[in-house]
């Protein structure tokens, strides 16, 4: 059975995060999608340690609530919450493989950086990069949470529950 692992914050998640799932859960048996719990206003690095920054707008349980709701008819994805390294997350599921996303070339320098280091840390797990799809190239959480919270409009960037989340949270259309 091949099994792999979608990690981050998902705060919250994109079409885009919705598009690198969709098309790698058809590439593997079971895609867990981990969304990164961190208490305290901390987020995840691709590598999955938490790393001081910009804290969270959804709590862990409502960014796995969103998660589950948009991947609710992938029969093969499953989501779940974790702390602490993507590597160690991946073989607590007995995963043999990373997936993540690359938008543009400064998402390729960090993610080769990151890969390289996950492989020093557990040699036996790859890591696949999905790159996004053109629409979505553009697309981030950061980049959607303020236009959405200075009222510009979302739609077609994330689901439709994902909407009504963010505008209830932030106000605007």
């Amino acid at each position: 059975m091949t099994i792999a692992v979608y990690a981050g914050t998902f705060d919250p998640i994109t079409n885009g995060h919705l598009d690198v799932a969709t098309r790698a859960a058809k590439l593997f048996d079971i895609l867990y999608i981990g969304v990164y719990d961190s208490p305290g206003g901390t987020r995840a690095a691709s590598s999955g340690s938490a790393v001081a920054g910009r804290g969270l707008l959804f709590s862990t349980a409502e960014r796995v609530k969103l998660v589950k709701e948009a991947t609710k008819n992938i029969p093969n994805i499953k989501v779940v919450s974790f702390t602490g390294l993507v590597v160690d997350f991946a073989n607590k599921m007995d995963a043999q493989t990373i997936v993540r996303g690359l938008r543009a070339v400064t998402d390729f320098e960090r993610e080769f950086e990151t890969a390289l280091m996950n492989k020093k840390l557990c040699p036996d797990l790859e890591v696949i990069c999905l790159m996004a799809s053109l629409q979505y190239q553009f697309l981030s959480s950061s980049l959607l949470k303020e236009v959405a919270s200075l009222g510009g409009d979302i739609n077609g960037m994330v689901p439709d529950h994902v909407r009504k989340a963010l505008v209830a949270r932030l106000g605007g259309k």
